[in-house]
C-alpha cells in the first residue's frame, strides 16, 4: 500500500478534517481503482471529483470523438478537441488537474469482450452509460465478481442513483431483468442535470471506497430538479433474479 507523500496531504488538507475520514480514508482512496463506464455529461464530471479526491488510478471507457453536440455537458472537452478522441482528452485533462492520480484511457465501451476484464481491474465500478444494454453488463460483472457498482442515470430533469453492493441488497437486474424497449443513448439533456447526479455519484463512490457514511445500498435516491424534489426509494431484491440470485444465496451461508 502506498503512503501519502507531504504535498497529497497539503493537497487534501481541508477533506481530510471530515469526521471519520482523515488520513486512513485518504489512503484508501489512494491505493484504489475505479472504473467509469463512458466520461460524458454524467462520468466526466464524477471522474474528475473522483481525481480531485485523490482516487488513485481511473480506468475510463469511452469509444468515439467529441461531436458538437457534445459540448453543452462534457466538461472535459473543449471546442480544439472536435473529431478527436474523447477519453484521451478527458484522459490528458485529469492528469493535468491532477499528476498523482494514473488515468488509464480505453477507447472501448463496455461490452461482452471487455466487460469482465475491465471490472476485474477496478476496486468499484461507477456505470454512468446511458444505454441500459451496458449498465446491465457491468452490473452482471460485477456481482460474479463481488465488486461494488455505483449506477448514475439521468432524462431530462431527472436523476437517479443507486449502489450495488454484492450480496447486500438488490442489484440492478433486480429492478430491470430486461433492458427496456425503446431505449435511445440520445436523449433531452442539460449539463447543470447530469453534474448534479455525477457529483452525488463521485461521494457515492468515494463513501463505498472509505468506508464513510451509508452508501445506496438496497435504496435509490430520485431527483426531479424541475422542482428541486428529492426522495429515497426502498428497493427489494428480486428472489428469482438471475443475476445475484446464486450470489444472494452463497452471502447468507
Amino acid at each position: 500500500m502506498q503512503s501519502l507523500t507531504d504535498e497529497e496531504r497539503a493537497i487534501y488538507e481541508w477533506q481530510l478534517w471530515v469526521e471519520g475520514f482523515g488520513e486512513p480514508g485518504q489512503l484508501k482512496l489512494k491505493n484504489a481503482t475505479v472504473l467509469v463506464s463512458r466520461v460524458g455529461g454524467v462520468g466526466g464530471t464524477l471522474a474528475l471529483h473522483l481525481a480531485a479526491a485523490g482516487v488513485g488510478r481511473l480506468i475510463l471507457a469511452h469509444a468515439g470523438n467529441l461531436r458538437l453536440d457534445d459540448l453543452n455537458r462534457q466538461l472535459l472537452m473543449s471546442h480544439a478537441g472536435l473529431d478527436q478522441s474523447r477519453v484521451e482528452q478527458a484522459a490528458q485533462r485529469l492528469r493535468a488537474f491532477n499528476p498523482h492520480v494514473e488515468v488509464v484511457p480505453v477507447a472501448e465501451n463496455i461490452s461482452d469482450a471487455n466487460v469482465d476484464r475491465l471490472v476485474g481491474d477496478a476496486d468499484v465500478i461507477a456505470s454512468c452509460a446511458p444505454l441500459f444494454q451496458e449498465r446491465l453488463l457491468l452490473n452482471r460483472a460485477a456481482i460474479a465478481q463481488g465488486k461494488a457498482l455505483v449506477d448514475c442515470a439521468m432524462y431530462e430533469l431527472e436523476a437517479q442513483l443507486t449502489t450495488v453492493l454484492p450480496g447486500q441488497g438488490p442489484c440492478l437486474a433486480c429492478l430491470y431483468p430486461t433492458e427496456p424497449p425503446a431505449w435511445k443513448r440520445k436523449f433531452p439533456v442539460f449539463g447543470a442535470v447530469a453534474g448534479t447526479i455525477a457529483s452525488l455519484g463521485a461521494m457515492e463512490v468515494i463513501k463505498v471506497l472509505a468506508g464513510l457514511g451509508d452508501p445506496l445500498v438496497g435504496k435509490m435516491l430520485v431527483c426531479d430538479l424541475a422542482d428541486m424534489s428529492f426522495r429515497k426509494v426502498l428497493l427489494r431484491r428480486d428472489p428469482a433474479c438471475a443475476v445475484c440470485r446464486s450470489n444472494a444465496h452463497e452471502s447468507q451461508q
